[in-house]
């Protein structure tokens, strides 16, 4: 499992854009972590599914609760990320109205996930491989805090606990 002092896997994620700009096309588009983390403080959280109740209910809106925060705690970007497709996780920001604040990121194969090692099988529920819900902050590529959540668990990977950390 990843800990604190490693550097993020390299990997590919995608994102859903609705508008053109800055080389990003309609629909989904490639989103390299290596370069994409680089020179920047990332706020990054990760949860079982799209749509799920806590992660609707609680996880995302926190974050979207306290952009502003983040930014004055010195965050560049804040990053969701989930084993979902780019067009189920653009539907989920457009829901949660996430726009210009949270980077709703698909990790559709569970590549970032597995190389995390932070995995979750949710395949007895009908839901297969999945990320487990946790919170990191990233530093130019490296993590330098890591809240993982015990199965069932939204305890540690909130909002409030990762802000505390990127403002210490």
């Amino acid at each position: 499992m990843i800990k604190v002092g490693d550097t993020l896997p390299s990997a590919t994620l995608q994102e859903y854009s609705e508008v053109e700009g800055e080389g990003c096309s309609i629909g989904p588009n490639a989103v390299d972590v290596t370069k994409a983390t680089a020179g920047k403080t990332i706020a990054l959280f990760a949860l079982p599914g799209a749509f799920t109740p806590t992660c609707s209910a609680k996880h995302v809106p926190g974050y979207v609760q306290h952009f502003d925060d983040f930014k004055a705690a010195g965050v560049d970007e804040i990053w969701c990320v989930s084993v979902n497709d780019a067009f189920v996780m653009g539907a989920w920001a457009r829901d949660q109205k996430t726009a210009g604040k949270v980077r709703m990121l698909a990790d559709g194969s569970a590549a970032f996930a597995n190389a995390t090692g932070l995995t979750l099988d949710l395949t007895a529920r009908g839901m297969g491989l999945r990320s487990n819900r946790y919170s990191m902050l990233v530093k130019d590529g490296k993590v330098a805090s890591l809240n993982v959540e015990a199965p069932g668990k939204f305890e540690v990977s909130d909002a409030d606990t990762l802000l505390a950390q990127a403002k210490g």
